[in-house]
């Protein structure tokens, strides 16, 4: 299961009453270690002026691994988190997070990051089973 979710969330979910702000930290608590890697990429990426702001460090296990997978695979998640750090998303591979600026989905660095030879060439026998 990606979510804890509280029976109370739950509840209003089932009355259609979903507060994104409560989800966001439904996903916080439930995924700390992916929420965390998107709130530091955010700070970095605030505190610069380069385009954007990566993550090339492996998760330490495979449990963080999977909430990096689980956050960013489904759209509702992402989705979220990228409205709630006011923020555009990108994912290479099972641990190469990036934060856009908002609108940055036309600029170079965002093709470029998001492109298929950039995939090509990122690729590594390691990566092969994350």
């Amino acid at each position: 299961m990606s979510l804890d979710v509280s029976p109370q969330l739950l509840a209003k979910a089932e009355r259609d009453e979903v507060d994104e702000t409560e989800f966001v930290d439904t996903v916080r608590s439930s995924l700390p270690y992916a929420y965390r890697m998107v709130a530091d990429l955010t700070a970095r990426l605030g505190a610069s002026t380069e385009p954007f702001a990566d993550n090339t460090t492996p998760p330490p296990s495979e449990a963080e691994r999977g909430q990096l997978l689980r956050a960013l695979a489904s759209d509702a998640i992402r989705g979220s988190l990228e409205r709630h750090f006011g923020v555009k998303l990108a994912f290479m591979n099972c641990h190469r997070v990036a934060v856009f600026r908002p609108g940055a989905e036309q600029g170079q660095s965002y093709r470029k990051f998001t492109s298929v030879r950039s995939q090509l060439l990122n690729q590594s026998p390691e990566f092969r089973d994350c």
